[in-house]
């Protein structure tokens, strides 16, 4: 049977033998799509069997005359759509140093974290008045950028040089005084 045939058949018997039929033919030319989009083969197969249930729903309501066709562009759309939805949700692994260890929050020697933070004061003092008033800003006030922009008149680029080399000039300060 044609894909034209196999397509009628379903939509008005309702039976999946067809859509099965259908899947069969194309299930490589989908996964060869999900897999260039998504680079990962178990992601390609999960995707792969989410369109097969797709198929069921999408084909009673639309008129398709080219199956292939269709089918590597709904292949594709899902694919893309998968990808931004994804997009604000990557995870990455964190190494063990760079997460917060228990000796940081729980210092015993109080007396060492007041040095640390009189000392911080003392070199944020030693900026000059720029980088001190856009990293007090950004640092202890939790500013962003355009809030930053606004409240000194500053542009954009200058508040990020001013904050970049005021962290810097920090650094190196309680780096010399340690």
């Amino acid at each position: 049977m044609t894909d034209q045939e196999l397509i009628i058949r379903y939509k008005t018997t309702g039976e999946l033998t067809p859509l099965g039929e259908l899947f069969s033919r194309y299930q490589s030319l989908m996964y060869g799509v999900c897999l260039k989009y998504f680079r990962d083969r178990d992601d390609a197969k999960d995707a792969v069997m989410q369109l097969f249930e797709k198929l069921s729903t999408t084909l009673k309501t639309h008129d398709v005359e080219n199956f292939k066709s269709w089918l590597y562009v709904t292949t594709r759309n899902h694919c893309l759509m998968q990808i931004r939805a994804a997009k604000g949700k990557l995870t990455e692994e964190l190494s063990s140093s760079l997460m917060e260890n228990s000796l940081l929050l729980h210092q015993e020697n109080d007396i060492e974290l007041e040095e640390n933070l009189a000392q911080l004061e003392k070199c944020i003092e030693k900026l000059i008045e720029e980088q001190k008033q856009c990293v007090q800003l950004f640092y202890l006030q939790e500013k962003c950028y355009k809030d930053i922009t606004q409240h000194t008149g500053f542009d954009l680029n200058q508040v990020k040089s001013y904050i970049q080399n005021g962290k810097r000039n920090l650094k190196n300060c309680m780096k010399r005084n340690d």
